[in-house]
């Protein structure tokens, strides 16, 4: 059994592969910690694993949660309540947070799962100390969040950093020869079909290969294959005119990259040169960074919700 401690908070990340929960104290020190898989295109399936991790986190600290914060994938209809989840589609159109609060009967705050990354890189992360940040994810999707002093920028519809729903302009697609895809959220031709570590598969193999994901094309370029090399060019392009926009449009003072790519090195002394030439003549790129706390961002930012509930 882990050891017990008092007014434990969980924080909980739903990712469009894993689900994880941490258990924290109220500094943030992580006591016990578990990943599952998510369930895929089973709504109830969903909701009994998330039900499950809770209880085994109960079992394992010997005391339930005083509190637990839950880091979703997409966004809530403002007005219904709905969830609407590009990714994990055996959530769109569901009451999420209704449900689960009738599953988990304790109090439950909920986030989005790219924006509480975002909070916990501003909170002792990589981007601690900096005025402004984003968080911005290439992972299954692409996606992120904005802080201002250490605070989450929400907006409206609860919709700041959802940078992967902005479409590619079409010289960019035509420039590349690329075709426009649909998204998953009922638009076509978004940001994250061809920024994400997905669009870089999908890249290659429009160009004539064969890669199952990114990581293959990392390896073939790394071993000299000419339309692998290729293909994490345009994606560079793709990215640095997508980063260059959100330098327009929020100024951050630092980007921390988050997600698979956020591992591929090259991107970091890259980048700028490509941001940089979407840019007018004397703005300058700021820091582009990786995360300190990988892909357990999202469920530490879900438990700085629970404990500090403050931030949103």
């Amino acid at each position: 059994m882990a050891e017990s401690i008092a007014n434990a908070c969980y924080g909980i990340d739903i990712g469009g592969t894993k689900i994880e929960l941490v258990a924290c104290d109220a500094a943030l020190q992580v006591a016990w910690r578990k990943r599952i898989a998510t369930p895929q295109g089973d709504y109830a399936g969903f909701l009994l694993a998330v039900q499950q991790l809770v209880a085994d986190a109960d079992a394992a600290l010997g005391r339930g949660a005083r509190a637990i914060g839950i880091a979703l994938p997409g966004v809530r209809e403002r007005a219904s309540g709905r969830q609407l989840s590009a990714n994990v589609p055996a959530l769109t159109g569901q009451y999420v947070a209704r449900d689960l609060q009738a599953l988990l009967q304790r109090p439950l705050h909920f986030g989005n799962d790219l924006q509480c990354f975002a909070l916990s890189e501003a909170h002792g992360g990589a981007a601690d100390g900096y005025p402004s940040m984003f968080g911005a994810i290439l992972g299954t999707g692409a996606g992120g969040g904005y802080c201002v002093q250490g605070r989450l920028i929400g907006g409206f519809n609860g919709l700041a950093g959802e940078w992967g729903h902005w479409s590619v302009p079409a010289n960019l697609l035509q420039r590349h020869g690329l075709p426009l895809l649909d998204c998953g959220c009922g638009l076509r031709g978004c940001v994250e079909r061809y920024v994400s570590g997905s669009g870089v598969a999908m890249i290659e193999r429009h160009l004539g290969g064969s890669a199952g994901n990114a990581s293959d094309v990392i390896d073939l370029a790394a071993a000299g294959d000419a339309r692998a090399r290729q293909a994490l060019d345009i994606h560079r392009d793709l990215l640095g005119h997508s980063l260059a926009a959100l330098v327009l449009a929020l100024d951050p003072h630092v980007i921390v990259l988050g997600g698979g790519l956020s591992q591929y090195a090259p991107l970091y002394q890259q980048l700028p040169a490509a941001i940089a030439a979407h840019l007018f003549a004397g703005v300058q790129v700021p820091p582009i960074v990786p995360p300190r706390f990988g892909d357990a961002g999202g469920a530490r930012g879900a438990a700085l919700l629970a404990c500090q509930p403050t931030f949103p």
